[in-house]
């Protein structure tokens, strides 16, 4: 399989310049991610170009709003099937990058990615965002927590900014205007110890998907008890 002009030309527009060694890294991804996907459900999505722009272009959009060129520690929460950490990493090897995921058969396929790929300083964990930001595990630990979950704003930070150290970032993406559901986020983000610094909208190159990106600053450490117990921050988000 050769690498796609549509991904090369979309690069170039992120201004993002990847070695052969990368370019192949993502084809192998995607034969991975094919492969797999025909005995568990890791994505809708498998058309070769399809699948280049919605999830690794998208994945990597992140340049637009936040520097990736130094050596930071990031955390990617509701990983599913690597998006957006591993693409992340392939591009920016610099990267040291922890996976969580709350389904095993999807980190099992990470893990063969990791391997496969032959990445290093990137890790996979199975388990809840709820557990693993408990004191003593990752909690304040990550420069930077992205995720790509389909979550309302408000409970995504609650699993979300726990984890990041004070000084560091949560990168929120989301694929919709959302002025009313970041307006009822600004005040539980407060409460988790961050603030909203920036929204970045933009359309994917060449593409009329559009993408939103919130970038929410920790400002202050996280009080003890949240996250609250495993379900409780989608079932009751806090007000």
């Amino acid at each position: 399989m050769n690498i796609s002009r549509q991904f090369e030309k979309d690069l170039m527009e992120l201004q993002i310049a990847l070695s052969k060694k990368q370019l192949t890294q993502f084809i192998t991804y995607y034969e991975m991610l094919a492969e797999w996907n025909q005995v568990m459900n890791l994505t809708a999505i498998t058309d070769y170009e399809e699948v280049l722009k919605k999830h690794f272009i998208d994945s990597l959009s992140l340049v637009k709003a936040f520097d990736l060129t130094s050596d930071i520690s990031v955390i990617d929460i509701g990983t599913g099937a690597g998006f957006p950490g591993i693409p992340l990493k392939i591009a920016f090897p610099n990267l040291k990058v922890t996976l969580l995921d709350s389904l095993n058969k999807r980190v099992q396929f990470l893990k063969a990615v990791i391997e496969k790929l032959e990445l290093q300083e990137i890790e996979s964990f199975h388990g809840r965002a709820e557990d693993f930001a408990r004191p003593g595990l990752m909690r304040e630990k990550y420069d930077l927590c992205v995720s790509r979950a389909v979550a309302n704003l408000t409970t995504l930070s609650e699993y979300c900014l726990p984890f990041v150290k004070v000084g560091g970032f949560f990168v929120s993406y989301k694929s919709e205007k959302i002025e009313q559901e970041k307006k009822e986020a600004e005040k539980a983000i407060r409460l988790l110890g961050g603030k909203i610094e920036k929204q970045v909208e933009l359309y994917l190159p060449d593409s009329d998907i559009y993408r939103n990106l919130f970038v929410i600053k920790k400002e202050t450490a996280c009080p003890k008890k949240y996250p609250r117990k495993a379900g409780l921050p989608a079932k009751e988000p806090l007000m």
